[in-house]
């Protein structure tokens, strides 16, 4: 029976393996067209020892890179980002000096003791069986190579390390607010990305990830009584010796690996149809409310995968799993992290948000520090579109409430464009508001831009495109380009390079043998196309399309829709006819379905 179990859990994990690599083989077929994109591989194998009673662990790591690049590496970088919950680190310091700290944060890193902070000390590494020098700087590993790394060259680099769990401060660590052991998330020494920008060697100030894609292979050998879940497959049964029991998990092409462990929960599975199984592992002392809502959730989880992978892409794993830990919501390979005290209704929202992520920068795998609003706001416009339909909300506009916090940021004084480092914003509260809520203004204009069918294709073709890669700004807009066949390099650049900002108006109306005159003025230094709506006394509307100069064409419109004289954006001014008396019209207004950004909106109309 136990044979006849490993041969199924074994043939179980080379299906997934297949199912996964054939994802990757229709990625890199469209790869190939291009031949001027590359990027590095690495493979991981790690045992890793657990002591439950210190948080402390000790790990052996056997690392193969492959240098696909067209350059020669003599040097490499590990990301040790444990390192950061230490007194006077650069996370400690920028947080006690920013102008609004996150309140998980604080001071807290300041005040850990010895045993409390976090820590990952490499005691050897070798490269191909020679010792190489290195240097630990803050949470970076800096490393000398032995010999470069020659284009399309693997190389094996074995390093032994020890570690500490720290006390939970963000993301990562033990014993959270809620009481779950271990969220080990970032817990690992990780190889830097190097790509056609160079080495993405950031230290770990308070941002997101940048990973290279690899195969995974993790012994964790833990406490026997402990639960675990995270990233990857388990291999057969857990082998148990004395107190402990080591498991083996393996990971079919993923750029991170995350686990999270306690002798207390409670793990349930509940599988989508066609599509994965899906893991969920909550605390048994919740209070009774919440037990219910972790329950509820599961069948509201599997619509929101279903809803995903048909307005993005096909997941390519045979599982997912919703986790109980961490210290709000953060998403990784294959599995998010949440708290789970919550309401029924924000339960359901940050688990929408944080499976939309598995698309929003797990596969379309951007680099968060440098294009955080691809990843973040991309998030919350699917996972609002989402939450609207799974939760029956009824919105008009999903993602509402991203305009409105686009709105504030733009008149608070302390907006930066998007291109800004997302450790480099002046406030929590600006890097936030870009990345989340203009990041998602970014995608709903461009529906208003292109029209909302061609956004559609756009979703899905860059999925298609640039699954288990990593995409810049510039490929979704060139799939939006190629999509709808307009120019649209003039929207990447205003919206996300610069602060410009969009505001039309209706200025007057004129009437010359009962013709009107309709004036308007571009007040923003941002350009659009627009939409206007007539309404007229008599109960009746006509619609009319504006088109932009530079966009050489306009979006597919409705046969009643009259499309005028393109707009060139030098001139500030524009004037068209209308063909009745001025007191025939009731109303005039620019973009009523309100899906452009206009920071004024008291002139879009005039009555």
């Amino acid at each position: 029976m136990k044979k006849l179990l490993l041969l199924t859990i074994a043939f179980g994990f080379l299906t997934a393996c297949s199912s996964t690599k054939q994802a990757v083989s229709t990625s890199e077929s469209s790869t190939e067209k291009n031949s001027t994109y590359w990027q590095q591989h690495v493979d991981y194998k790690m045992d890793i020892d657990m002591d439950v009673n210190n948080y402390q662990y000790q790990g052996k790591q056997t690392l193969v890179y492959t240098n696909n690049s067209p350059d020669v590496l003599d040097k490499v970088f590990y990301h040790l980002y444990f390192n950061a919950f230490q007194p006077g680190s650069e996370m400690d310091v920028r947080s006690r000096t920013i102008e609004d700290p996150d309140s998980r944060v604080g001071d807290r890193i300041s005040k850990l003791k010895p045993n409390e902070i976090g820590y990952i000390n490499v005691n050897s590494l070798k490269q191909d069986g020679k010792k190489i020098n290195y240097e630990t700087v803050g949470t970076v590993l800096e490393v000398e190579l032995a010999q470069p790394i020659q284009p399309g060259q693997s190389v094996t680099f074995t390093m032994d390390f020890d570690a500490q769990v720290p006390v939970q401060i963000r993301r990562s660590g033990r014993d959270n607010a809620e009481g779950v052991a271990l969220s080990m998330t970032q817990w690992y020494p990780k190889l830097a990305e190097y790509d056609f920008e160079g080495w993405h060697a950031d230290p770990y100030i308070g941002r997101e990830f940048h990973g290279v894609w690899g195969d995974f292979e993790v012994n964790l050998t833990i406490d026997k009584d402990y639960v675990v879940g995270g990233t990857g497959y388990l291999q057969g049964e857990p082998e148990i010796k004395g107190n402990k029991k080591t498991m083996q998990f393996l990971a079919p092409n993923v750029h991170d690996f995350t686990w999270a462990a306690d002798p207390d929960y409670i793990h349930d599975s509940m599988q989508v149809p066609n599509g994965p199984m899906l893991h969920f592992y909550y605390k048994k002392d919740l209070p009774a409310d919440n037990l219910k809502y972790w329950k509820d959730l599961q069948p509201k989880t599997v619509e929101l995968m279903q809803y995903f992978s048909e307005n993005v892409g096909k997941y390519p794993y045979d599982q997912y799993s919703v986790i109980q830990g961490g210290d709000g919501g953060m998403e990784y390979a294959m599995c998010t992290l949440i708290t789970g005290k919550r309401s029924f209704g924000s339960l359901v929202g940050v688990t929408a948000h944080e499976l939309a992520h598995t698309w929003f920068q797990f596969l379309l795998a951007t680099n968060e520090a440098r294009h955080e609003w691809m990843d973040e706001g991309f998030t919350s416009y699917i996972s609002d579109h989402a939450m609207n339909k799974v939760m029956n909300e009824g919105k008009e506009i999903p993602n509402a409430n991203a305009y409105r916090g686009y709105f504030y940021l733009a008149k608070s004084g302390k907006e930066k464009p998007q291109t800004t480092h997302a450790d480099r914003y002046e406030t929590n509260m600006a890097y936030g508001i870009t990345a989340y809520n203009k990041g998602s203004v970014f995608l709903s204009q461009l529906g208003y831009i292109i029209g909302e069918d061609n956004l559609k294709k756009t979703l899905k073709k860059y999925f298609d495109d640039f699954a288990f890669k990593h995409p810049t700004p510039i490929d979704i807009i060139r799939t939006a380009e190629k999509v709808s066949g307009l120019e649209l390099d003039w929207y990447l650049i205003d919206w996300t390079q610069t602060t410009n900002t969009i505001d039309y108006a209706v200025t007057s109306t004129e009437e010359n043998n009962s013709i009107t005159t309709v004036n308007l003025e571009r007040k923003g230094l941002m350009p659009m196309p627009l939409d206007i709506e007539v309404e007229y006394t008599d109960g009746t509307s006509e619609w009319y399309n504006i088109p932009l100069r530079i966009m050489r064409g306009e979006k597919p419109l409705a046969s009643n829709v009259k499309i005028l004289n393109d707009w060139a954006w030098a001139y500030p001014t524009y004037s068209f006819s209308i063909n009745k008396p001025k007191s025939a019209i009731k109303s005039i207004t620019i973009d009523p379905k309100q899906l452009m950004a206009d920071v004024d909106k008291t002139n879009n109309t005039l009555e």
